[in-house]
């Protein structure tokens, strides 16, 4: 009898299980041969849907072809059994949870004692009828002999081998099946990352040519020439410490493209940890590789672009985005690590694209640290197995290098010499407003005198306050008072920082007062910034927007550290609630009488502390202790990049021309229909308030719309946003 995998497409045609089978295998072998498991990957797609071949399950297929529902049996077990039966282990969980999840070992061994006794029937059924046509599924390739050699040292390496096969295998079965229903293959990328370098640097120099010259060229210039020089080196772990205003956007792609070029590697991976960095350094990057008339290369991945779009550019990009088939992708840190501990295949389809690449880690400083140990484990691990090489860059590089999964790595140094480079980009004097220290009003009246300068504030509350009060203090005339905080929705957010860049570029007064939010990588220019005394990296990264170009002889940069008795970082002891501990440790380091934010020496030994008081090394013990037992499901529940401490907000009436779509759109949502693309076309309307406010005096301007999506009653500020009175509020 006939053995289909898949019902009919539009022409007809149903998907024989023989050709599903062997189109999964050629793809899963080829996605993964590049870190040396095309074997065991090609077995797991050959056997991930053998299940399929009883006779209830083909039954169940002509029914819901009759009647548009699911075929609802299961078809698991058999690939999970024959895999375990030759003999590859925890692999035999890429089989069984190849559409649910890779599943914690308890579970596996559940589902193998099944296979074995009430579904013993059934398997065999399966395995019996596929044989006949496809008898490779009864002997497994083994494993890999490496993988057998490291597992008894290092079973971490045990946990990514099974990640990046189930990546290669999914994909495989995702990419054939749609092929089967779409009547054509989807066509890979022409291009790599390795083909690319020369097109970078032509590109650059027409750029550079076209650009206004700048007192801090000359320096750029040099950092860029070492990390091309750099680029030569072996592959492994590099950093590229340089201060910002360095060029150091271009020096890392630049880095990532000629280090491909010489290691024949297959595409560049840049991961940023804010969505405004990905859009700003997704153009910069699009302006120099992507040509006219030639199709995409630039993927720019994050939540907040809209994929659904059906004109031919954003139809690559959402395909493309699936699985990451491009030779240059932008993404954000929680995407890029979604996918490295995440279990579902979804967010793993993309994982085996890293094999054989550049990961270029901007703003390393932002990652948290108690996810430091499993984030920095799983780096050494595809520097070491899967041929990837790792670029840590940022201005103020943590000593990532003394926690233990880095303890004996060998770290590579692009910029050989940093000291002298900060030194000579040193465009700022800092002033200590401490002693004693000043009210938010006191800070207000000389913020306010100045004709354009940048105040960033600890929290929402004091940066509402702040805009307030120097709204009220500043002259007539002087120029726009701006606000930022996430409590302004996405467009309004983008359009605020557009507005302020263009301000900065033609020198016109403006007073921006805002949240942290500016500090990595926003490319803005002040002669005057004020800020909230901080961390030495946050202090330092707010530097960074004064004097930017250099073309002042100085900015000045004036931290302040508030007497308002209702200031978070006041209560308690061992810090406060928006940076923790952390904050005490700087103030042993940084300060009045002490080093400033940008001595090196005094940023490695403050690291060292914080991540000793912090408790970095055991919080993050209990993810690795789940990932050598091959729990997946644990794993998932307890790697989360953002702490679930904030609700997303829709705003539906600052853009009246889009008010009407968005609550069309809030009705859909609240009626069933199918929320994916309709959750990203509200994005750029979205705003974020804590999860407490929600019981407290918000409670009854917001209304639920589907799972933590609520949408805002109450008045939106044009400038401000969302304003509730709180301050305990956290910041972002």
């Amino acid at each position: 009898m006939d053995v289909w995998g898949h019902s009919a497409n539009d022409d007809g045609n149903r998907h024989a299980l023989e050709d599903h089978l062997r189109g999964t295998q050629r793809r899963a072998r080829g996605h993964a041969e590049v870190f040396g498991a095309g074997e065991v990957a090609g077995y797991l797609g050959v056997t991930h849907d053998v299940g399929k071949a009883t006779c209830e399950w083909q039954n169940g297929l002509m029914r819901a072809e009759r009647t548009g529902g699911r075929v609802g049996v299961p078809h698991k077990h058999a690939g999970a059994w024959l895999a375990d039966h030759v003999g590859l282990g925890p692999l035999s969980g890429v089989a069984l949870g190849h559409h649910g999840g890779l599943p914690s070992d308890s579970d596996l061994r559940n589902a193998l004692i099944w296979a074995d006794a009430e579904g013993a029937v059934s398997v065999q059924e399966a395995i019996d009828r596929v044989a006949r046509d496809v008898p490779e599924i009864l002997k497994g390739p083994g494993l890999p002999t490496w993988l057998e050699h490291v597992a008894t040292v290092d079973p971490l390496v045990v946990d990514l081998f099974v990640r990046m096969v189930y990546s290669a295998v999914v994909d495989a079965d995702f990419l054939d099946t749609e092929e089967h229903f779409h009547g054509h293959p989807r066509a890979e990328h022409g291009l790599q990352a390795k083909d690319l370098a020369n097109r970078y640097e032509e590109r650059r120099r027409a750029k550079l040519k076209g650009r206004m010259p700048s007192p801090v060229d000359a320096i750029r210039s040099r950092v860029y020439e070492q990390a091309i020089a750099a680029a030569a080196g072996p592959q492994g772990i590099y950093r590229l410490p340089a201060p910002t205003g360095s060029g150091k956007t271009f020096a890392a792609g630049g880095f990532g493209l000629h280090h491909a070029q010489v290691h024949g590697l297959r595409r560049v991976v840049v991961a940023v940890p804010f969505m405004s960095i990905t859009e700003q350094n997704a153009q910069e990057y699009r302006d120099l590789l992507e040509l006219p008339g030639e199709g995409p290369v630039v993927l720019e991945h994050h939540s907040g672009v809209d994929l659904d779009d059906a004109a031919a550019g954003d139809r690559w990009a959402r395909l493309a985005a699936e699985n990451w088939d491009a030779p240059f992708v932008v993404t954000t840190t929680v995407r890029l690590f979604e996918s490295l501990f995440d279990r579902r295949p979804a967010a793993m389809r993309r994982l085996h694209r890293l094999a054989g690449s550049v990961l270029v880690l901007d703003e390393v400083q932002s990652l948290p640290d108690r996810l430091l140990v499993p984030i920095l484990s799983v780096l050494r691990t595809l520097t070491d197995h899967f041929g990837v090489t790792v670029l840590l860059a940022s201005a103020t590089q943590p000593a990532f290098f003394g926690l233990s999964p880095l303890k004996h790595v060998p770290a590579r140094d692009v910029i050989a010499e940093p000291a002298p480079l900060y030194q000579s980009l040193s465009r700022v004097a800092y002033e200590w407003w401490t002693d004693p220290a000043p009210t938010l009003g006191e800070v207000a009246q000389r913020v306010a005198g100045h004709r354009s300068v940048l105040a960033i504030c600890n929290t929402t509350a004091h940066t509402s306050q702040l805009h307030r009060l120097v709204e009220h203090e500043r002259p007539e005339g002087r120029g726009p008072v701006l606000h930022l905080s996430t409590r302004m929705i996405a467009r309004h957010r983008k359009e605020t920082v557009a507005r302020i860049r263009a301000l900065n570029d033609g020198d016109h007064d403006v007073a921006v007062i805002s949240t942290q939010l500016v500090e990595a990588g926003v490319d803005l220019d002040f002669p005057h910034v004020f800020r909230a005394f901080a961390t030495a990296e946050a202090m330092q990264q707010a530097a960074g927007r004064c004097n930017r170009s250099g073309h002042r002889d100085t900015g000045r940069v004036v931290v302040f550290d508030l007497t308002d008795p209702d200031d978070p970082e006041k209560r308690g002891a061992g810090g406060d609630v928006v940076y923790g501990a952390a904050l005490g440790v700087t103030r042993m380091y940084f300060g009045p009488g002490k080093a400033q934010p940008d001595d090196l020496d005094a940023l490695d030994a403050y690291y060292e502390e914080r991540f000793a008081l912090t408790n970095v090394e055991p919080d993050g013990q209990e993810i690795q202790d789940a990932r050598a037992a091959m729990d997946f499901p644990k794993v998932d529940r307890l790697f989360r990049m953002i702490d679930e401490y904030t609700v997303p907000v829709v705003v539906t009436d600052h853009y009246p021309a889009q008010a009407e779509r968005i609550r069309h759109i809030l009705t859909l949502l609240r009626s069933g229909v199918a929320a994916g693309g309709l959750l990203r076309e509200l994005r750029p309307y979205v705003a974020a308030l804590p999860r407490h406010l929600l019981t407290g005096p918000a409670a009854t301007l917001v209304a639920p719309v589907i799972g933590d999506l609520v949408e805002w009653l109450g008045d939106y500020h044009p400038l401000r946003g969302i304003e509730i009175s709180d301050s305990k509020e956290y910041v972002f």
